[in-house]
């Protein structure tokens, strides 16, 4: 039936009525007809067909030697992976396998072929490493001598994730959910987050209130390489190659969040929203902005730099430099609901809040601390604002302000975490 919807939906697509099959689909009653389509096909993927794929391999011996790192979404292995990825490597005692499996960038036969191959290898692994959300990995019978660490890709606890958002617009409600149950954070040995403050709402989003102790406060292992002095000049170094103008000048790095669901998501642009041409006229004096959006905005949804501004005040850096790098660079970082912020408080360094959809936003997603008592930096709806505080950032900001904010969310990254993660789930140090 699969193969049949596929076909007719590429005939639809290549042919002269191609526009009117793209208003179709988009029709309620169509879209309702594609939604049920879709999950009944997930309900059968992690209800059947994954389980009974990793069963058929998990009767093989364990290889207590083999540590798996799983990409869902991106094509290289993640900053969340590296410094432990390179601590295995270097140890020379395991074998290292990485699946990439291109959730949302492939056709779906293609990601169920990569979930198999994943399955396939893990059903005799000792040890697998996840940084997001994986049903494909929670919805087997795992055999119980797998341990299954979740480092996670982000730090503190800002937006809403997973159950959290329930009855949110960017999640189910409780009958989708008791219908259609998706086996995101099933399976875990170890969940590690940057402080013992957040531990609740990660208890929450991965419904693991009942299971104590799994969510533990030992920090975030991409997080050490901002103690690493030798790291952070070589960062600096890198922005300023990249972007010849800013030498000589502060930079401010623009880092927005992705808004809407994540095959679809869409930023701020440049001309209505973060107006980059009267940032230039008030600062470019003394300051440079570099752009770095979220990986899920792709094609015609990235915004472009004006092009007088291009190289001159204004660059993109989103696929040329990694967000690690630009935070050390950054003199002020302006974001909005995106975890970032928690990773940039350890500079300790002014932060800017652009929040002109905060109503809507909070509508669609959610936070877990109330917003304007949570942000340690000004919450502006406007550019005027941003250009206002800015230019008065020497007697506005309040650094103690940060220096709390890190303390209470950040309070077990001290780079020293990846250690203690080895320690977590090696029983010691591969250092």
């Amino acid at each position: 039936m699969n193969i049949y919807l596929t076909k007719i939906k590429e005939l639809l697509k290549n042919t002269p009525i191609r526009p009117l099959y793209w208003k179709l689909r988009n029709l309620p009653p169509f879209r309702q007809i594609r939604r049920a389509l879709n999950m009944r096909q997930r309900d059968l993927r992690y209800g059947r067909q994954f389980p009974a794929y990793y069963a058929h391999y998990a009767d093989r011996p364990l290889d207590r030697r083999k540590v798996i790192f799983v990409e869902d979404r991106y094509d290289s292995l993640s900053d969340n992976f590296r410094l432990l990825y390179n601590d295995l490597k270097a140890s020379g005692r395991y074998r290292i396998h990485v699946h990439f499996l291109h959730q949302f960038s492939v056709p779906r036969e293609e990601y169920e072929r990569n979930c198999c191959a994943f399955l396939a290898d893990a059903a005799t692994a000792k040890y697998i490493f996840l940084n997001d959300a994986s049903p494909v990995i929670g919805c087997v019978a795992l055999r119980p001598e797998t341990i299954v660490t979740q480092l996670w890709h982000g730090c503190g606890a800002f937006k809403k994730f997973g159950a959290s958002t329930q009855d949110k617009l960017f999640g189910d409600d409780q009958k989708t959910r008791e219908k259609h149950p998706a086996p995101y954070y099933k399976n875990l040995t170890h969940v590690t987050v940057s402080s013992p403050e957040v531990v609740w709402a990660y208890e929450e989003a991965m419904s693991l209130e009942d299971q104590p102790g799994i969510v533990k406060p030992v920090g975030i292992s991409r997080t050490d390489v901002f103690f690493d002095p030798a790291f952070v000049r070589d960062s600096v170094q890198k922005v300023h190659e990249f972007f010849p103008a800013s030498e000589g000048k502060k930079i401010i790095l623009f880092a927005p969040t992705f808004r809407g669901r994540v095959a679809n998501a869409t930023t701020p642009d440049y001309e209505e929203h973060f107006q980059l041409r009267k940032l230039a006229k008030a600062l470019g004096d003394q300051y440079v902005i570099i752009t770095k959006l979220h990986p899920y905005i792709r094609g015609e949804r990235i915004p472009q730099i004006p092009e007088d501004l291009e190289g001159s005040f204004a660059a993109d850096a989103s696929g040329a430099l990694s967000i690690d790098q630009l935070l050390c660079a950054a003199d002020i970082c302006i974001s909005d609901y995106s975890s970032l912020i928690y990773e940039y408080s350890l500079f300790e360094r002014p932060m800017i809040f652009y929040a002109y959809d905060l109503d809507d936003y909070f509508d669609w997603r959610g936070f877990y601390y109330n917003y304007d008592e949570l942000t340690p930096g000004p919450v502006c709806r406007s550019t005027e604002e941003i250009i206002d505080y800015i230019r008065s950032i020497g007697e506005r900001f309040d650094p103690l302000e940060v220096a709390a904010f890190r303390e209470r969310f950040m309070g077990s990254c001290d780079g020293h975490a990846t250690e203690r993660i080895e320690e977590l789930v090696f029983g010691h140090s591969l250092r």
